[in-house]
């Protein structure tokens, strides 16, 4: 096996891994969550509501369990657009290829233990993409305009990253392009960021502050403030089962959405040059605490609460990409690929196969503008 495929399936199965253990705990509060489950999550557990079926505000999700949600969803969405393609994207061959993805394809949505099509699993921030693209004919590259402003963008950024592994620079941008789509303001902003941060992590012998600087020289305003001041704070963690409070404190200023995370207030997900999505800074803070490990780093982020699918999501990619696949832990990537009819070690070769197509399709592309740049500035 290819260093490449190593970390491409490490990349893919840590975010799996961290999506399905996040499912459970998602939307609660650490207190609320020990309460629930008895003390800390430091396992594979079942639906946080055992009536998931009539339960509010997720049914009817069968969340926990090993069922990964719609991150991985739309991350495996968006590998089969890059399959199509093999190419890089620009918004338009994205939009051209993820409506059909949402609208036409029938899946296994493990949530809904039947066969649907994607439409039916998203939140309504991700429906935009249907909405708009599809219905009301918007430009590609600015129909992110008016949506909320979430991580739902960046939730499934990771196979950015792994296609233009070890250029962050060609990570934000492709990002940024494909996600205008999606997200406008601090949302499309996390995307970029965090394709860049996984581009880095899947660079051979990156170590996590790399990873983190890197996060920190592409983010922009409350993005980039949001990232600096909990990764700083993460530097003062202890362990993670006491991290929670201390990160959330770090966090607050940076967050629309207030303290009640399932009532957010007339100001939430609003554009904004101050604010930051919380998921991204949570999941570079984690890697931090992590120091390392990913079992550590991915329990730290399911028991945080709040959105932690998605930071469990990104931590998880970005730790599998630096560690590779022998870093998860096989029991329980083998139980989410079994409860939620998926192969991770498939996807990452594919992908990986697909990142080495456009690697020597970039490689021809710059021969061929080579004379024409040596001609006009080769005495310089």
């Amino acid at each position: 096996m290819s260093i490449l495929e190593d970390k491409a399936i490490g990349a893919l199965s840590g975010a799996a891994v961290g999506d399905s253990l996040g499912g459970a705990t998602e939307g609660y509060s650490p207190e609320v969550l020990q309460e629930r489950f008895g003390g800390l999550v430091r396992d594979i557990v079942g639906p946080f509501n055992v009536e998931w079926k009539t339960a509010r505000p997720v049914s009817p999700f069968h969340k926990g369990n090993g069922h990964i949600t719609d991150d991985t969803l739309m991350t495996e969405a968006l590998i089969s657009v890059y399959e199509s393609v093999r190419d890089h994207l620009d918004a338009y061959t994205f939009a051209e290829g993820i409506v059909p993805e949402m609208m036409a394809k029938e899946r296994w949505i493990p949530e809904l233990e039947r066969e649907s099509l994607l439409i039916h699993r998203v939140f309504h921030a991700e429906k935009w993409l249907v909405l708009k693209l599809l219905h009301a004919h918007a430009d590609p590259r600015e129909a992110g305009y008016g949506n909320i402003v979430n991580c739902g963008a960046t939730m499934y950024m990771t196979p950015v990253g792994i296609i233009n592994a070890g250029n962050p620079e060609a990570a934000y941008k492709e990002a940024i392009e494909i996600a205008g789509a999606h997200q406008s303001s601090y949302g499309r902003e996390a995307a970029g960021v965090f394709a860049a941060a996984v581009s880095t992590a899947m660079t051979p012998g990156v170590s996590i502050d790399d990873v983190i600087d890197t996060a920190i020289s592409f983010a922009h305003d409350g993005t980039k403030a949001a990232i600096i001041a909990v990764t700083e704070e993460a530097k003062k963690v202890t362990s993670w089962e006491t991290s929670f409070k201390q990160l959330r404190a770090a966090m607050a200023p940076f967050d629309s959405l207030g303290e009640a995370y399932r009532e957010p207030g007339p100001d939430a997900r609003k554009p904004s040059r101050l604010k930051s999505i919380e998921e991204l800074p949570l999941a570079l803070a984690y890697l931090r605490v992590s120091k390392g490990s990913f079992e550590n780093g991915v329990l730290g982020a399911i028991n945080y609460g709040r959105d932690s699918d998605s930071i469990a999501t990104m931590f998880g990619s970005m730790s599998g990409a630096m560690n590779g696949r022998e870093a998860i832990p096989h029991n329980w990537a083998e139980t989410i690929e079994r409860e939620s009819k998926i192969n991770l070690v498939s996807n990452g070769k594919k992908l990986a196969a697909i990142a080495n197509e456009v690697a020597s399709k970039d490689a021809a592309r710059a021969a061929k503008i080579a004379p024409g740049l040596k001609s006009l500035f080769g005495n310089q």
